[in-house]
């Protein structure tokens, strides 16, 4: 890869990424698809694309970058990145990291941007929820008015199992954030911590009106409980609330999310635990609601998106995980309130999510470890 420094004319100082970038790879045996790799990116965590067709990308270590692509004839062939101000500090030892980032749904009037990562604090460290404004008129991208919206309860000891993804309501007017139960087991049935929980919060960060459990003494946030490492979640175009998070060794889940059910953490599963002791499984009658789909061995789920464009018609409606472990990009069949496993492509390095571009392409994003991460953009053969 060869770096060089740009000065662009429009005031944007920038990183031009060139010789292997964007440079289109032949389509594998097996998978039906084409690889462009765009970018390359220090051990990134999650992107959201935006209207203009670039995206912002999160990195571990606290950075958010600003993507942009060339368009017209040399459209996808000069990428330029930016670093985008005004981001909190981060604390990225472990399983940390600057986390998700999702436009809001009237992104387009007001431009406001939600992200999330871990931080320390009180008691230890947690996930944190932020809003900010996105400026890109500038010579430096930013976030200004940044403002703290929800954090997690409690902060705990260690490093792992954050979560921190975030959807939005199908009518714009309620954001779903997940809560890791921090490598901890039992926060995940506790009903007055967020731990373990898929939380429904207003725009502002606040318990959102009708929470299912608030009468049974749940904190007010909380939307469904019994959850382990939830690293996806999105809505499908039915309005239906998909879920997908890590089991322990075995048992990664994906999950229809409904009001006020028990998943079950760390009580069933269909894993066990990594010392090698028996979990019940998930059976009719314990009381817990099973997964859809669930893998023995796992594939460590990453990123999910539910795929809406035309440019793979014959997966219109499924869900694609990003897979970690597995070094895969995972297809779930989507029906109704049914799933089933799909198809799962050896992409040979470790993905961490998945987004769908403008254009109907599948975007997906390397887990990059200690080296760098890239971006390929996935297109009909």
């Amino acid at each position: 890869m060869i770096r060089k420094t740009l000065f662009a004319t429009g005031l944007l100082s920038a990183t031009l990424l060139a010789s292997t970038a964007c440079s289109a790879q032949p389509a594998a045996a097996g998978k039906p698809f084409k690889e462009t790799v765009v970018a390359d990116f220090d051990s990134p965590w999650a992107m959201t694309v935006l209207p203009t067709g670039g995206a912002l990308i999160t990195e571990k270590d606290g950075r958010m970058v600003f993507l942009m692509i060339g368009s017209g004839t040399a459209k996808d062939s000069v990428v330029a990145t930016m670093p985008v101000a005004g981001i909190p500090k981060i604390d990225s030892a472990g399983q940390g990291a600057l986390m998700d980032v999702v436009l809001a749904p009237d992104y387009a009037r007001n431009h406001l941007v939600y992200f999330s990562g871990s931080v320390a604090g009180e008691g230890g460290k947690g996930v944190v929820l932020w809003r900010g404004k996105l400026f890109l008129d500038a010579p430096t991208p930013r976030l200004e008015g940044v403002e703290e919206l929800f954090r997690a309860r409690p902060f705990v000891e260690g490093n792992g199992h954050y979560s921190g993804r975030i959807a939005f309501s199908p009518d714009g007017k309620y954001l779903f954030f997940t809560n890791g139960e921090r490598q901890k087991f039992t926060p995940a049935q506790d009903p007055k911590v967020t731990l373990g929980k898929v939380l429904r919060l207003t725009l502002d960060g606040k318990p959102a009106p009708g929470n299912p459990l608030v009468a049974k003494g749940f904190a007010p946030e909380i939307w469904s409980y019994g959850h382990r490492n939830l690293l996806g979640i999105a809505f499908d175009a039915q309005g239906n609330l998909w879920e997908q998070e890590m089991g322990p060794k075995g048992g990664d889940e994906v999950n229809l999310i409904k009001p006020g059910l028990n998943y079950g953490w760390p009580n069933a599963s269909n894993g066990s635990n990594y010392d090698g002791s028996d979990i019940p499984d998930h059976k009719p009658g314990d009381g817990y609601e099973p997964p859809k789909v669930f893998w023995n061995p796992v594939i460590s789920p990453g990123g999910l998106m539910i795929y809406s464009g035309s440019m793979f018609p014959q997966w219109k409606g499924d869900a694609f995980i990003g897979g970690l472990s597995s070094k895969s990009l995972v297809r779930v069949d989507l029906n109704g309130t049914n799933a089933a496993k799909g198809d799962q492509w050896d992409m040979g390095a470790r993905i961490r999510d998945v987004e769908q571009g403008p254009d109907g392409a599948i975007w997906v994003l390397e887990d990059g470890g200690d080296s760098q991460g890239r971006l390929i953009k996935l297109t009909a053969k």
